[in-house]
């Protein structure tokens, strides 16, 4: 019987040891992603309300009759009290690094275009989706996993 004891003692002991380690690996590698805040939120209904609004390249600023990519980030991000640069590449610039796998609602998530290294920007709007300036539907809330935007991600930045 003191064997029988003495083993249940070791089990439990072998069993805390294990989840205390597991634990630890897990807050360890856990994603970086946060939770999508009142903040994030507010900015994508702002956002989603221009879907549909037309695109058109080099769209003036504060201008909600038309928008490019970086006019309308701009524009959204700026209603929210953040100010942004006017072109993607430098809106590039700003912000925390995020990796994709740890996108949150309200990150900038920038795509390469056959002439610019970064050419395009987009608002991540969870779920796998972004919402951005189109050139070909305005407006809209695209597929982060649509094979064109796989193939030109660039990176993606959190400035909220």
């Amino acid at each position: 019987m003191k064997t029988g004891k003495y083993m249940v003692k070791v089990l439990l002991s072998c069993m805390v040891a294990t989840s205390v380690w597991i634990g630890g690996a897990a807050i360890g590698t856990a994603s970086k992603a946060s939770a999508a805040t009142p903040e994030s939120l507010e900015l994508l209904s702002l956002g989603k309300q221009f879907i549909g609004t037309p695109y058109s390249y080099g769209a003036d600023s504060g201008d909600t009759s038309a928008f490019d990519c970086s006019s309308f980030v701009q524009y959204v991000f700026g209603e929210k009290g953040t100010d942004l640069p006017r072109t993607a590449a430098a809106q590039a610039q700003r912000g925390q690094k995020v990796a994709k796998t740890d996108l949150s609602v309200g990150d900038l998530v920038f795509f390469s275009s056959p002439s610019n290294w970064i050419g395009h920007v987009a608002i991540y709007a969870g779920g796998g989706k972004i919402l951005h300036a189109s050139s070909s539907q305005g407006v809209t809330i695209s597929s982060l996993s649509s094979s064109y935007w796989t193939n030109n991600y660039v990176t993606a930045k959190r400035v909220l």
